[in-house]
């Protein structure tokens, strides 16, 4: 059964290193919340945006360099320029095979992106 994992992370200043962090963490927070671990599901594919104010590395890139996820195929894309949107703002959207499951799946909003799904981000 195919399953969507929505999630999404800020970082505090448009920087290499942050962002590798800041998706890093966020890629381990959606598979250790969801007990996945690439035994008990096929990772299908990750879409990661980005806020235009982050400029200096893709995060699709510290994805793929982290092993987090295999060989999983990845694209990247540019959030709109929405005037009051959330800044410095990577979101991401895991698609993985999880068979035979009937678990409630666990969306991961983290630091400052907590603001855009108070609702769920408590989880």
């Amino acid at each position: 059964m195919y399953f969507a994992i929505r999630g999404a992370t800020t970082v505090s200043k448009d920087d290499k290193q942050e962002i590798i962090s800041a998706t890093e963490e966020l890629i381990s927070q959606i598979i250790a919340r969801n007990g996945l671990n690439g035994e008990n599901c096929r990772y299908v594919s990750l879409i990661a945006s980005t806020t235009v104010d982050i400029r200096s590395y893709y995060p699709v890139r510290a994805v793929r360099e982290s092993g987090l996820l295999g060989a999983v195929p990845l694209f990247s894309c540019i959030e709109p320029d929405i005037d009051g949107s959330l800044p410095l703002c990577i979101r991401v959207m895991l698609t993985a095979d999880i068979p035979n499951s009937e678990r409630e799946i666990k969306h991961v909003y983290l630091r400052n992106a907590a603001k855009l799904r108070p609702d769920i981000s408590a989880q």
